[in-house]
């Protein structure tokens, strides 16, 4: 059953709380919600079975927590404060794509996180021109063209893969929650503004670089580069493609390492 809370700005963010026991906050990247993340919920469904608290939330400008107007990484962070305090005021950040650099910056900002556990990143070195790929996100979402911000945020899948979900029901809901992609772009900037020893290398909290079995090259390259600029960082592999993982199989560690801390 949907739950409701209010962030310190002002958002009523809906959510679904599993469990008693040591808290995970999963933190979606660009796109997902509730409605079309089964993924997340089973994992959160089958670990709140295991003795822990779980919540999954939708994120500011999505489905149970949309709201019209502007919505800043500031306000993401304020929105997982909130979750965070009421699973019991310390809790591990499970963050997924574009939802890792969020979960990072919510450590960084000093929020009650006790673990990051981070699913495949998409923040590998290597890659090139994202304050231009972000400034024309802004663009895009200050002029109102939402059906514009989508495309371009997802500019480098294929192409076939872009028309088909044009052509599907997602794309109605994807469009009307464009503007939470700017708090997604604005993580994304902050999480490849400097090297990532410069940017993390002070962040001590245990940290988990995830990747799926059969994943983008770029994954496994981003995972390496955060392993060697966090404090305290490990690497795993986990059942899953295609940027997706295998519920049970990421339920499984998850369980794993959250009864080490």
């Amino acid at each position: 059953m949907t739950e409701h809370v209010t962030s310190s700005r002002g958002d009523t963010i809906g959510y679904d709380r599993r469990g008693e026991g040591p808290a995970v906050v999963f933190v979606a990247g660009a796109g997902p919600f509730r409605a079309i993340d089964p993924q997340t919920t089973e994992t959160a469904e089958l670990l709140a079975e295991r003795g822990f608290t779980t919540v999954v939330h939708d994120r500011v400008g999505r489905a149970d927590s949309f709201r019209e107007g502007r919505v800043d990484l500031t306000d993401e962070l304020a929105a997982v404060s909130a979750l965070i305090d009421i699973a019991g005021g310390r809790a591990a950040l499970c963050g997924h794509s574009s939802g890792c650099a969020i979960a990072l910056r919510a450590a960084a900002e000093g929020l009650p996180v006790d673990r990051l556990v981070l699913f495949e990143a998409p923040l590998d070195p290597a890659a090139d021109g994202v304050p231009e790929w972000t400034a024309e996100l802004y663009r895009l979402l200050d002029a109102g063209d939402r059906p514009g911000a989508v495309s371009h945020y997802m500019k480098d899948i294929p192409l076939e893969v872009l028309e088909g979900l044009r052509a599907s029901p997602l794309w109605e809901p994807f469009v009307a929650h464009a503007e939470s992609l700017r708090a997604d772009a604005q993580a994304l900037e902050w999480a490849m503004s400097a090297p990532h020893r410069e940017l993390f290398g002070t962040l001590d909290v245990p940290t988990l670089l995830v990747v799926g079995e059969d994943t983008f090259d770029e994954m496994p390259a981003a995972a390496a580069s955060l392993a060697a600029a966090l404090p305290d960082a490990t690497r795993a592999e986990v059942a899953g493609a295609q940027h997706s993982w295998e519920p049970r199989a990421m339920a499984d560690l998850l369980t794993d390492v959250l009864r080490t801390r």
